[in-house]
């Protein structure tokens, strides 16, 4: 696996960056954190384009930079792929000249994908005889990202490849991506601010602050810490993975996770369909008795196991077990006192609709802006 460790000043009193982690072997490791944090610095350091006064990585079991030991390989020995956020095609090429300069990069001996398979994955052969500059903005990502992978890297490095996109692009251009994490078996470090992108690629996260790393693990287990600047954010939650199962007699869709289900008028996909909801914590009410006679139809069953302060306020975060899953709610202080809340005791959690980005691909309770219904119809 990808072991990441770098001490680095930018100037006399610059910029500190002090990061250690060490990535799964495959699947998306985010890098998160907001504009200026050192996500950028630590690509840069990886692929070879920074040379940090410290550290030591290792990509695949090969030590690419050991600064105790005198060991820098160069960047083209690194066989690290860069994604940036415009994609630098050669405008003087094709799509395909393009692409087959990536595969010309791949070592003999590496084994990868070929040119045609990594065309359908990425939906661009009607591209092959175009020229950059005739190319839409999520097209050209889309190329940069074949010409990446035909390189047949070891490590796949995308600095924001969504940021300078607009949202139709973004939207674009991310079930390309998912398919590539997928498919392509190999691990990719991912920089992005965007908490939707997280939710929808990143199976790893990394939060940065200050060129520091706050916490690094799966990336549902981070999102459910209310010690960490996640928790202060509006759209704060937990993450369950969902699989789509089949149509219950009210013909609602169940999406199942485990330990409980949630409905959802929606239609994010058939019966197997896998997929990440984002319950808001602002989205679950506290019951102590079970509701009877309400149009909302998630209401599940649990355990309180955990009271924490939501930040200076007057609000805490209400930890609950729906079976080995979990749930947090955010609630008023006032409301644990006058329910008379506590560790250990059974209550029912109110979960408000699921809505679905069918352009992101992403799931979250609540409106979220586009203005769905809090419950569902009664039955």
């Amino acid at each position: 696996m990808p072991q990441i460790v770098l001490k680095h000043r930018f100037g006399r009193d610059g910029f500190a960056l002090d990061v250690a982690f060490d990535a799964p072997e495959t699947g998306v490791t985010a890098l998160f954190g907001p504009s200026g944090c050192g996500k950028t610095s630590v690509l840069a350091a990886v692929a070879g384009l920074l040379r940090p006064q410290e550290g030591r990585i290792a990509i695949g079991g090969d030590v690419v930079l050991d600064t105790a030991r005198r060991i820098a390989l160069a960047p083209e020995r690194r066989r690290c792929a860069v994604v940036f956020q415009d994609a630098r095609l050669f405008p003087h090429l094709s799509v395909e000249t393009n692409l087959r300069y990536g595969l010309r990069r791949a070592p003999r001996s590496a084994e990868g994908p070929g040119f045609d398979e990594v065309v359908a994955l990425l939906g661009i052969a009607h591209l092959l005889g175009r020229r950059p500059a005739g190319l839409s903005g999520g097209e050209r990502q889309r190329v940069a990202l074949g010409r990446a992978l035909l390189a047949r890297p070891r490590l796949l490095l995308m600095d924001e490849p969504l940021a300078a996109l607009d949202a139709a692009r973004r939207a674009e251009v991310l079930p390309f991506l998912a398919r590539l994490r997928d498919v392509a078996r190999l691990p990719i470090l991912y920089v992005t601010h965007a908490l939707d992108e997280v939710d929808a690629l990143a199976d790893h996260l990394v939060l940065m602050d200050r060129g520091r790393v706050l916490a690094d693990g799966p990336v549902a287990a981070l999102a459910a810490r209310t010690d960490l600047p996640l928790a202060a954010r509006r759209d704060a939650g937990v993450l369950l993975d969902c699989t789509v199962g089949e149509a219950p007699a009210d013909a609602l869709t169940r999406l199942d996770f485990p330990g409980g289900a949630l409905l959802t008028i929606l239609r994010p996909g058939p019966p197997g369909t896998r997929l990440r909801v984002r319950v808001r914590a602002r989205d679950v009410a506290v019951a102590v008795s079970e509701p009877q006679g309400l149009s909302t139809r998630n209401v599940l069953r649990g355990t309180l196991t955990d009271i924490q302060p939501a930040g200076e306020g007057q609000e805490v975060f209400v930890r609950l077990a729906i079976g080995p899953s979990e749930l947090l709610a955010r609630i008023t202080r006032d409301s644990v006192q006058r329910l008379q809340l506590h560790t250990g005791m059974v209550v029912w959690a109110l979960v408000k609709a699921v809505t679905f980005d069918h352009r992101m691909g992403t799931a979250a309770t609540g409106a979220a802006g586009s203005g769905a219904p809090d419950a569902l119809p009664a039955a």
